[in-house]
């Protein structure tokens, strides 16, 4: 994507789920599908312990918000050095999870962000999602206000609808599809935001992520909760979205697949 003479761009998020113990994974996943962006979640690692390096050696450009042992975001840039704009949401300083990262990259401007799982419910955990979706918000109105081309990419840890899941009924207790994680993702879309994936894929049936339990990935009992929102100015550009979902079948695979969205690159 770094080439000249390309005529679209893909931007791809993936939860990692510890970049340390899925290395070889991710860079096999870069180094096949070369997204021009790729954000990342979960990378689980102080900021020291982020193997940057490596990314180099395969041309991507990084930044990144760690965190040891837990959460942790970057965002990787083909042939770029993504120019950094924000890490963290404002309105809770003493917030010191390391879950947001925004840049400039390829003219665009992108967030990457690993929201709270919420579980269990009711509690503080679930409160404390909430109260980041409100933050979040707050920032997407912010960049949409600056009427730039912007894409979200992510762990939302919601599941938007039914259709989103492989039964209802399995998850309804959980802090995925609780009505007020919902109503607090519907409201993103209806702030002007598009839900790419389900934009193309409008009746559902989609997933991005599969337990390690209970064979999950064996049955394909999945769910959606990695999505890509994208501002008015790049939902104009939408050209596919998609999952690579034969990743979560490899060995010592991330419990998500990836997601990417290809939109054109303007001239």
């Amino acid at each position: 994507m770094a080439a000249t003479g390309v005529t679209t761009l893909r931007l791809a998020s993936f939860n990692i789920n510890g970049i340390k113990a899925r290395l070889p994974r991710l860079l096999e996943w870069l180094e096949e599908t070369r997204p021009a962006v790729a954000c990342l979640q979960e990378i689980k690692t102080a900021d020291e312990g982020f193997p940057a390096a490596e990314f180099e050696k395969i041309g991507y450009g990084a930044i990144w918000h760690g965190q040891k042992g837990f959460n942790g975001v970057a965002m990787l840039a083909d042939g770029q050095q993504p120019v950094e704009v924000q890490r963290g949401l404002a309105g809770e300083p003493e917030d010191e999870h390391s879950r947001y990262l925004e840049a400039d990259v390829f003219g665009l401007r992108v967030a990457g962000i690993y929201l709270p799982n919420g579980n269990p419910v009711p509690g503080p955990k679930f409160d404390y999602k909430l109260r980041w979706m409100e933050r979040l918000r707050r920032r997407m109105a912010a960049i949409a206000a600056e009427e730039v081309p912007a894409a979200i990419l992510g762990d939302f840890n919601v599941i938007p609808e039914d259709k989103d899941v492989w039964a209802p009924a399995a998850m309804a207790s959980d802090a995925l599809m609780q009505p007020e994680s919902r109503d607090a993702y519907a409201r993103l879309l209806a702030d002007g935001w598009t839900d790419a994936l389900d934009t193309l894929n409008p009746r559902g049936g989609v997933w991005t992520f599969w337990d390690y339990q209970a064979g999950a990935w064996q049955r394909d009992h999945g769910f959606r909760i990695d999505h890509a929102l994208l501002s008015p100015e790049l939902a104009d550009r939408l050209v596919a979205a998609g999952v690579d979902k034969d990743h979560r079948g490899r060995e010592k695979a991330s419990d998500h697949a990836p997601v990417w969205v290809e939109v054109r690159a303007e001239p």
